[in-house]
């Protein structure tokens, strides 16, 4: 939803949504949410619609019981208009790339990232189109994807970045995948501490969970032998230095 930042009551909400797939309980679905939204925050100003939609073939529902509606208030954008179309602003060849054929997927992934000016237009154009790209083609590896691209030896600047933002997403994947781990594995060494020595204070769960990862792999083994809190504090007294 955009909402105007102007007070001028005459200004319209607009709501917004892209479906691009058939769903029948579409157009009721949308509409039911608009109307409960201004009902529930008793809105003042008017409203628009706007549905971005992959092709006019799609089944969103019945038409008639929102005819008037659809006629005056929403605009539907259909992206199969977009395909013969050439010369195209940035952001209308990025939604044109969405429903083109594949065969022509590279040469407009292309396309867009050359109308960039400056770096940093690029490297959205190329998150973008990454991203794009990466749905359109499921079974293709990102390294797949950027020889689509075909980025030149003489881009220096584009080709190290794009390599950069490769690799801090991997690194960041990997790195977020050890965190939720670790969380994990102290959420279930916290639930068996309390089931053999009772409810934790907050500070002694602190402590634990401040323990390094070896000595928290240790207490996951030691603790199954623990019979009460005693059992934990001379544990930590033996293993953890001060």
């Amino acid at each position: 939803m955009l909402t105007p930042i102007s007070e001028d009551l005459e200004l319209p909400l607009v709501f917004i949504e892209a479906q691009m797939q058939s769903d029948a309980d579409f157009y009721g679905r949308f509409f039911a949410g608009i109307f409960l939204y201004l009902r529930q925050y008793k809105i003042a100003r008017p409203w628009r619609g706007l549905l971005i939609l992959r092709r006019r073939s799609q089944d969103l529902g019945y038409n008639s019981p929102y005819q008037i509606l659809l006629d005056a208030w929403v605009q539907r954008l259909y992206l199969e208009n977009l395909i013969p179309l050439t010369d195209l602003s940035p952001n209308l060849a990025l939604l044109r790339l969405l429903v083109i054929p594949d065969r022509e997927a590279s040469g407009a992934a292309q396309s867009i990232l050359s109308s960039s000016e400056t770096e940093l237009e690029f490297r959205r154009l190329l998150e973008l189109v990454e991203a794009i790209l990466i749905n359109k083609f499921p079974r293709l590896s990102i390294e797949e994807v950027r020889q689509m691209l075909d980025l030149k030896e003489a881009d220096s600047t584009q080709t190290r970045y794009y390599q950069e933002v490769l690799q801090i997403g991997k690194q960041e994947g990997r790195q977020e995948g050890r965190q939720e781990m670790l969380r994990q594995e102290i959420a279930l060494i916290l639930r068996l501490l309390t089931r053999r020595c009772g409810e934790l204070a907050i500070a002694k769960q602190e402590q634990v969970r401040s323990l390094p990862i070896d000595v928290l792999e240790s207490l996951g083994e030691a603790l199954l032998d623990f019979r009460g809190i005693e059992d934990l504090e001379v544990w930590l007294q033996e293993n953890v230095s001060h």
